[in-house]
């Protein structure tokens, strides 16, 4: 997001906050569900997109005109967070559409949060992102743009259901979308980062030939937690064909430290000389 559209999406993160911090769980999940079907009306509706971000229009007439569309097809708390976004300046209409989808995608973790479910949240999607990544059929069925989102997320529901949080349901349904634009896993991606950034933590994706050990995972995330000064959430991927050692990716930083990369590196120095 350009400068004008991240302070009006920063007031109405903010006014969320305010928000989740005296509301019940299920309120704001309602509230962040309602939030996700504005979502996809502007995802659908670039017309609509272009007039809710008018530079020409007033604030004011941006939320009657939203209002006028939305009715009571959403409630009180939810129109109010509406309001505070469309009355907002934007640089693009884009940047509206994705500020509305990061909003109800907040207020999820949000409601997570304040059930005291969201570390669990946040190991569900990466679980469910690992899941994925191992089965290619699996993969293709739920990231083909053809297929209707609504019969996509009925598989992913029923892959879930008893398994994990509703909240979990909600975001893979949210990755389904095309979250931000983008592909299914990296939507699950990023929405594993959001819920761990909203535990001020950062996520450090490792990838070792065989799983850690409960205390060389918490040695490893002690260890980035002093070299970053935050929280470091450890997510594992096990790769055999690492063969030893591990990979730790975090941010843009890769440290690897895997056999592979030292047998790389030495057939590329002997091919070399």
């Amino acid at each position: 997001m350009q400068a004008a559209s991240r302070e009006s999406y920063a007031a109405a993160r903010q006014r969320l906050d305010a928000y989740a911090a005296q509301t019940d769980a299920d309120r704001i999940s309602a509230t962040g569900d309602e939030l996700g079907s504005v979502a996809g009306l502007l995802r659908h509706e670039p017309r609509l997109r272009r007039a809710l971000s008018d530079p020409a229009r007033s604030g004011e007439d941006r939320a009657a005109l939203l209002a006028s569309l939305v009715g009571d097809k959403v409630g009180a708390d939810a129109r109010e967070l509406l309001d505070t976004l469309v009355s907002g300046r934007w640089s693009a209409p884009s940047e509206l559409l994705e500020a509305t989808e990061r909003l109800g995608v907040e207020a999820l973790l949000a409601s997570a949060d304040r059930a005291g479910e969201l570390g669990e949240v946040e190991d569900e999607l990466f679980r469910f992102g690992q899941v994925v990544a191992g089965n290619s059929e699996l993969s293709n069925t739920l990231s083909d743009p053809i297929a209707p989102v609504a019969q996509r997320a009925e598989l992913t529901g029923a892959l879930l259901s008893g398994k994990s949080r509703p909240v979990t349901v909600k975001l893979v349904e949210v990755a389904l979308a095309g979250f931000g634009g983008r592909s299914f896993t990296g939507a699950l991606t990023r929405l594993v980062e959001l819920a761990a950034d909203r535990r001020n933590r950062q996520v450090a994706y490792v990838t070792v030939a065989a799983p850690l050990a409960d205390e060389e995972e918490e040695r490893l995330g002690r260890k980035l937690t002093e070299l970053y000064g935050r929280e470091v959430s450890v997510k594992q991927t096990v790769d055999p064909t690492v063969l030893g050692g591990l990979r730790v990716l975090i941010g843009s930083d890769l440290y690897d430290g895997t056999v592979l990369r030292r047998l790389t590196d030495t057939r590329n120095a002997l091919a070399r000389g």
